[in-house]
């Protein structure tokens, strides 16, 4: 027997949740299917592991700067990376408790299996055919590993597997430097490993600023040696790994493999619906309503190789269920677009990169924090933000950054996008003394500055108080 339903949502991770919190206002006819451990990515795997990680590695690299303050004894502090580690666990295995147990609540709508599309409408899961009116692939995403990389086992981790080590090698190499790239290779060597970084690119968290990228690029050179332009290939050694690069070997005990993610895609058979994909072979959706053209199908999450952050992921899923259970898809403005790097110090992108945007059209705004008085207090006093203003009336297009507080700063910024405000009114905003966020007054004073200045405006009223 065929079961039949509204929307059969495949995939249980955080866009397939937000879809289903859609779809069960309308109905509660439908049917979630899931092959992988309950959880989410984000908390088993992916944002809540890394941040507890990076938080011990920064408590415990913190001891370095307490005698410069009068607090003596801080070498002494001696770190226990199993503890460390099983810590870590018991944190993760909170947060992705409570998903799975929600998820385990569906009961029977819950089918356990991989699907494949037999048609547009009908799917089959171990053996089982079931039909649904509309579909939502919220599959996820799964770490790119090189065929040569995995035939050398466990020798070679992910961050799906980093988080299942009972303790840490010392030598470890980390191929890749994108987001979590730096921030795991970072942690690692504040845990006391020690860590050598290979990437192809000229530097880290895929900046397009290039005084951004200098600064950042720089920074974290200082902290473990990072090797650029360099492609690695990996070699068995006995017990060891050696990594290649450049004419040169390095031998590690382990390698953590941060080469991006790949959407979950392969066995999904949608090549035989006849689901539109691209030039690289993914599937060709309006991100406005998720949908694919043509098709009762909709996306959310990684799965799009759209933007990887769960907040976005969440969105795709709230609009993928809200437009499956209704006849006609709705289109819906998407949010200012946010990433941020929990490296310390943290690295964030706020609206156009400085690479979309174009030529005369756009000023840059400046501040370093070398000198600010809240960052000296913290000892966090460096970093370098560039904010990105419309020549034509100074609104905020963007920013790219790499400094103190970065996480906090970064959402400023994106909200005052959101609200497509230009400099000139971000600067009305009230600025508190000593913050951090004096840095961002200052990007913006340049930036409006600059602005007058293109515009030939001598006898343009402060932009710090409204008339």
């Amino acid at each position: 027997m065929v079961k039949v339903a509204d929307v059969a949502i495949i995939g249980a991770g955080s866009a397939g949740l937000a879809a289903l919190a859609e779809v069960r206002r309308l109905t509660e006819n439908f049917i979630v299917i899931d092959d992988s451990p309950l959880g989410t990515t984000c908390a088993r795997v992916g944002c809540m592991p890394s941040k507890a990680l990076i938080q011990v590695a920064n408590d415990f690299d913190h001891r370095l700067s307490l005698d410069a303050q009068g607090i003596h004894g801080g070498g002494k502090l001696r770190l226990d990376i199993p503890e460390a580690l099983s810590w870590v666990r018991a944190l993760r295995d909170g947060f992705a408790g409570g998903k799975a147990s929600s998820t385990k609540r569906l009961g029977s709508r819950l089918v356990r299996g991989r699907a494949r599309f037999l048609g547009p409408n009908v799917l089959r899961v171990e053996g089982k055919e079931y039909f649904a009116k509309r579909v939502i692939l919220a599959t996820g995403s799964s770490p790119i590993v090189p065929s040569d990389f995995l035939a050398l086992g466990s020798r070679v981790v992910t961050t799906d597997s980093l988080f299942e080590l009972r303790d840490m090698p010392k030598r470890i190499g980390v191929i890749g430097l994108g987001s979590i790239g730096l921030e795991i290779g970072q942690a690692l060597s504040r845990l006391g490993c020690d860590v050598i970084a290979f990437d192809k690119s000229n530097g880290v968290g895929k900046f397009t600023d290039p005084l951004v990228n200098a600064y950042a690029s720089r920074h974290f050179a200082r902290e473990f040696p990072i090797h650029f332009h360099a492609h690695a290939s990996l070699k068995a050694h006995g017990a060891s790994v050696k990594v290649l690069s450049r004419g040169r070997s390095y031998t590690r005990d382990l390698i953590l493999a941060s080469l991006g993610r790949r959407p979950n895609l392969g066995s999904l058979g949608l090549e035989a619906i006849g689901a539109p994909l691209t030039e690289d072979g993914f599937p060709r959706f309006d991100p406005a309503t998720m949908k694919l053209a043509g098709l009762p199908i909709f996306l959310a999450g990684d799965v799009s190789a759209r933007r990887a952050t769960l907040h976005e992921a969440s969105d795709d899923g709230k609009i993928a269920g809200y437009n499956s259970v209704r006849k006609t898809a709705r289109r819906f403005r998407r949010r200012a677009p946010l990433s941020i790097t929990f490296s310390e110090p943290n690295l964030a992108q706020v609206g156009k990169t400085f690479a979309e945007l174009e030529g005369p059209r756009f000023v840059t705004g400046e501040a370093k924090f070398e000198r600010d008085g809240r960052a000296l207090i913290l000892g966090e006093n460096y970093g370098l933000l560039h904010v990105y203003a419309s020549v034509s009336d100074g609104r905020f297009l963007g920013a790219e950054m790499i400094g103190p507080a970065g996480e906090h700063l970064a959402h400023l910024m994106a909200w005052a996008l959101q609200q497509k405000l230009t400099v000139f009114e971000m600067l009305r905003m009230p600025f508190y003394h000593p913050v951090v966020e004096e840095g961002l007054r200052t990007a913006l004073r340049d930036a409006a500055r600059k602005v007058r200045a293109k515009l030939g405006i001598t006898t343009l009223p402060s932009p710090h108080f409204s008339a």
